[in-house]
């Protein structure tokens, strides 16, 4: 009878397989699944501790020793969805699913009706919420809930120009005139922003007042005027006071000697909003021969923009793009890894929950720690490899027929004695 049950063990051990084997092909499409593979191991009667081993011991079959389960990396495939993102390395997402902590490598992600970051079961992605553009180092479920960024007033400006050291002086008795292209030598624009958002047109004038061609000793001073639209002023323009300029001084080199800035202020907006204090400077300025020209213009402020896109770094940063070409932190995605991701235990939905075995959960942030990389537009395809998978079935299959002609073989000896 010992016969039978060796090969009953076999049927079993290759049923087994087979299934694992089917479940492993079933999911070969599956966005973040890992395989597994069935382990098996002899069995032996007497195999007993402090038993003395038995010159030709005979096993009684096999045993399935554990369904080990393979993480080894998918391939990355790009999509079309911001919010797709893939783990390159090691790690898995954590969710809040139902109340429940669980883990997983599927990163097709979507918003919710409430701005919550989730998966395609409905888990709520976790990591580090943002507020008000920074991270705040805590934990919990990531939610997009700022839809519009708020406008800010600008407070500084910087003007970086080539003013051309060529240039002569208007003519000698001309009172400098803001209507008046003759009385100066350049000008140019920078859009401000006030408090409730509103765009204002900032103008600076340059008039050369000493120094020609860089031949002065001190190297060439030019002074500075300037206007801004949109104010309670007469006319609704500011204008600076024409008898007490800003001055930029350079040196022979053609740059800037010492500091050159001035501060626009004493004025208010028409359009009700707070008002204004502009710091403007100059920084970066040259005076070099040749045409005078706008290298660069920055400034700090910005109008209200709405929500237009989100992207996702590699160290898990979400970042929201708004319509105004401002983008803000939004918050972080982590991952979290196990000393021993082999002892998860699989619970559906491409989700896994620790175990003993697995160890405690170590959650860090991609790409420190030993945690892999995120990227966004992108998912980890499934584990699976389908040429290999139908060779093992193959061998599988044929196992469990070997085992089969086993009891069928046993079952004619016994046949045989029954008729002596």
């Amino acid at each position: 009878m010992s016969t039978f049950q060796t090969a009953l063990s076999g049927l079993q051990a290759a049923s087994t397989d087979l299934q694992v084997m089917g479940n492993n092909i079933a999911n070969a499409n599956t966005v973040g699944f890992k395989s597994s593979n069935a382990q098996f191991a002899d069995a032996y009667a007497t195999a007993i501790a402090g038993t003395a081993p038995q010159t030709g011991q005979v096993g009684i079959g096999t045993s399935v020793q554990t369904i080990a389960q393979q993480f080894a990396q998918g391939n990355i495939t790009a999509t079309n969805n911001p919010l797709d993102v893939a783990i390159n390395g090691s790690g898995f997402f954590q969710f809040n699913y139902n109340g429940a902590t669980v883990y997983g490598r599927n990163g097709q992600f979507q918003l919710d009706q409430n701005g919550y970051i989730v998966d395609g079961g409905g888990g709520q992605l976790i990591g580090t919420p943002a507020v008000s553009g920074k991270l705040t180092g805590g934990s919990g479920p990531l939610q997009i809930t700022t839809t519009s960024l708020a406008p800010k007033a600008t407070t500084s400006a910087t003007v970086s120009l080539n003013l051309d050291a060529a240039a002569t002086p208007p003519a000698s008795g001309t009172q400098f005139s803001f209507n008046d292209p003759s009385t100066y030598n350049y000008s140019t624009t920078a859009t401000v922003y006030d408090s409730l958002g509103t765009p204002h047109l900032l103008t600076t004038y340059y008039v050369l007042s000493s120094g020609t061609g860089g031949s002065s000793g001190s190297g060439q001073t030019w002074n500075v005027y300037y206007s801004i639209n949109g104010t309670t002023a007469s006319g609704g323009t500011f204008y600076s006071d024409v008898n007490n300029p800003a001055t930029v001084q350079f040196t022979q080199g053609g740059v800037i000697s010492g500091s050159a800035s001035m501060v626009i202020s004493g004025f208010t907006w028409s359009d009700g909003a707070s008002g204004s204090t502009i710091a403007l400077n100059f920084a970066g300025s040259t005076n070099y021969n040749a045409p005078t020209a706008v290298n660069n213009i920055t400034s700090d402020g910005y109008g209200a923009g709405q929500l237009s896109n989100l992207s996702i770094d590699p160290s898990g940063i979400i970042y929201g793009r708004y319509s105004n070409g401002q983008s803000a932190i939004l918050g972080q995605i982590t991952l979290t890894n196990f000393k021993a991701p082999q002892g998860l235990q699989r619970i559906g939905n491409n989700y896994f929950v620790p175990t003993y075995a697995s160890g405690q959960p170590l959650t860090g942030a991609p790409q420190s720690g030993g945690l892999g990389s995120l990227q966004s537009s992108a998912v980890e395809e499934s584990n699976v490899d389908l040429s290999t998978q139908l060779v093992n079935l193959i061998v599988a299959q044929q196992a469990y027929q070997a085992n089969a002609q086993t009891i069928k073989t046993q079952n004619q000896v016994v046949q045989t004695l029954l008729t002596l």
